[in-house]
């Protein structure tokens, strides 16, 4: 794609406006690292909630849901789709209990929640392991993304887009350690609405060609093929045009993907920058109109404008090679937008990609910094000289980890299945007393030794394979769930006294016997029933929209 002075000076005010946005809430308001990481706690719940979908909303996102479509079909986004129940289990249940904690950072809640030297060795390897490790593969992933975009977009060599790449994230860097979250969240407001309106207006061009021909022209030419369908056929064939779904895999993404796996951004019992979004509010009800916004935004909104694109590009580019798909997005808007527009889908691109590494670097480094480094026993200065720098570092070795990836799909497997089954510690460690240290331990440690024996020994390939499509991950998440419940009852429970603590403070409704807690049946039904109500009701208006657009 060619940009001429227009699009260029809509990408430069863009990139002017997030800086100014970000660095004016640089001195009077960053004096700790509350300031910093948290954004003083007192971010406005709305700020909160679109601050969380904007990072949710990386520059691969609508790549990866029009691979899916092309591929799978719109059924094929049941993927993600299914993570609803457990984002609204999230809003519901977790949301207030993470702002009561008043930790700093996930990591933290550890030694809140357990006691002794091996909660604070747990707390250290979380903060390298998610702070550093996970951080930086997720980092590399979207950086991998950029780099595809930017090669199809502005035809640059795969070099030349890394290091224009590397360019765009020091810059992201440098604002988002001078302004801290309060600015990162504000700055990701504009951005968010950008990257919208930008996605609905490539979606409008695209079906207004004649090569389309509309939502009608979609219909006509793509509904007897099955793609429009928006649920999957059960079976065990393979269709070059239908998904027909395994039933290992239905019950694997219904049943047991959105509550029993670790994953950024879908964390059972909330976690990541999503927890961060959440104890940043003002208070406890801020936090969980922040998070039921982010649902609706995340399933409701977000989606259709990607969903339609992907449809026209596959009447629009059928040669595309299958593990290319992705790339089908890039080209409508390479081939279908105007001048003024090409430089708003640059901007959007660009805002997307700026939200989510900004998130993640600081969420990064207040792991590090706080969890690792244990800066809160130094004073406010050093505390926030060791943060900054903590980011520069972590964006330097992310940017070293992307040199070293090849594929973004794989990355994606391995961040998921490492994660499997560790998701009901999460949950019931808040809501059941005798969860303990050595619980959190082995559900973590558990998914990475199946998953390297089903990868790479002679005895689990075959045993996967046995198993078939789907069955492996309910199988890892079985053993693990296994491993973390024996060792739960093999080992001691946390002193009463940490127990105490963390009752006293968080306040949740459940199996609290041990500190006098009498279980509130009433409440406890109320929230379930607000939980599915709300759950129908966003799935229902998910497929209403889809329902409107393609009937």
């Amino acid at each position: 794609m060619i940009l001429n002075w227009v699009d260029w000076t809509i990408i430069i005010v863009f990139m002017a406006l997030s800086w100014y946005l970000s660095t004016r809430f640089h001195k009077k308001e960053i004096q700790n690292l509350n300031d910093y990481f948290l954004g003083g706690r007192d971010l406005p719940w709305y700020v909160a909630g679109i601050s969380m979908v904007a990072t949710t909303f990386a520059a691969d996102t609508p790549l990866a849901v029009a691979e899916i479509v092309a591929l799978n079909g719109i059924s094929g986004n049941w993927i993600w789709w299914n993570a609803l129940a457990g984002g609204l289990l999230t809003a519901i249940f977790f949301a207030k209990l993470w702002h009561r904690s008043g930790v700093l950072t996930e990591a933290e809640l550890i030694e809140l929640r357990y006691s002794g030297p091996t909660a604070r060795f747990l707390r250290r390897f979380k903060g390298v392991y998610l702070g550093l490790f996970m951080n930086a593969l997720v980092i590399g992933w979207v950086n991998l993304a950029m780099i595809s975009i930017i090669q199809v977009l502005l035809g640059l060599s795969s070099e030349q887009a890394f290091w224009t790449v590397a360019g765009l994230m020091l810059f992201v860097t440098f604002y988002s350690t001078i302004s801290g979250l309060r600015g990162i969240a504000i700055v990701d407001v504009l951005q968010f609405t950008l990257a919208m309106i930008g996605s609905f207006l490539l979606a409008w061009f695209v079906l207004a060609s004649p090569e389309v021909g509309g939502l009608d022209g979609i219909v006509s030419k793509l509904g007897d093929k099955g793609t429009l369908n928006f649920f999957p056929q059960i079976g065990e064939t393979t269709s070059s045009q239908l998904w027909v779904l395994p039933m290992g895999s239905l019950i694997g993404f219904m049943a047991f993907q959105w509550w029993a796996s670790w994953y950024p951004g879908s964390e059972p019992g909330g976690g990541g920058y999503i927890a961060q979004r959440m104890m940043s509010t003002k208070t406890d009800k801020d936090a969980l109109k922040a998070t039921v916004l982010f649902q609706v935004l995340h399933y409701c909104v977000r989606p259709w404008p990607w969903i339609l694109v992907g449809l026209a590009a596959i009447i629009l580019y059928p040669e595309i090679a299958a593990d290319e798909k992705r790339l089908g997005f890039v080209y409508t808007i390479r081939d279908f937008l105007p001048t003024g527009a090409k430089g708003l889908l640059g901007a959007a691109f660009l805002g997307a990609y700026m939200s989510t590494i900004s998130t993640q670097i600081n969420w990064g480094a207040g792991m590090i910094a706080n969890d690792v480094l244990m800066v809160k026993d130094k004073d406010e200065k050093t505390q926030l000289k060791i943060s900054r720098f903590v980011s520069l570092a972590l964006a330097i070795i992310a940017l070293f980890i992307t040199t070293q990836l090849t594929s973004i799909k794989a990355v994606w497997e391995f961040v998921f299945q490492a994660g499997a089954g560790l998701g009901l510690v999460l949950i019931l460690r808040w809501y059941w007393w005798r969860v303990n240290v050595y619980s959190e331990i082995s559900a973590t440690i558990a998914p990475f030794i199946l998953y390297a024996w089903l990868k790479y020994t002679d005895s689990g390939i075959a045993y996967e394979a046995n198993l078939g499509e789907g069955y492996n991950y309910v199988f890892v998440v079985m053993i693990t769930t296994l491993v973390w419940l024996i060792c739960t009852f093999i080992t001691p429970a946390e002193n009463k006294k940490t127990l105490t603590t963390f009752y006293q403070r968080v306040k949740p409704n459940g199996a609290w016997s041990i500190v006098g807690h009498v279980v509130d049946y009433k409440e406890l039904g109320k929230k379930f029933a607000t939980w599915i109500g709300l759950t129908i009701l966003v799935y229902s208006v998910l497929l209403l929209i889809g329902k409107v657009l393609l009937n």
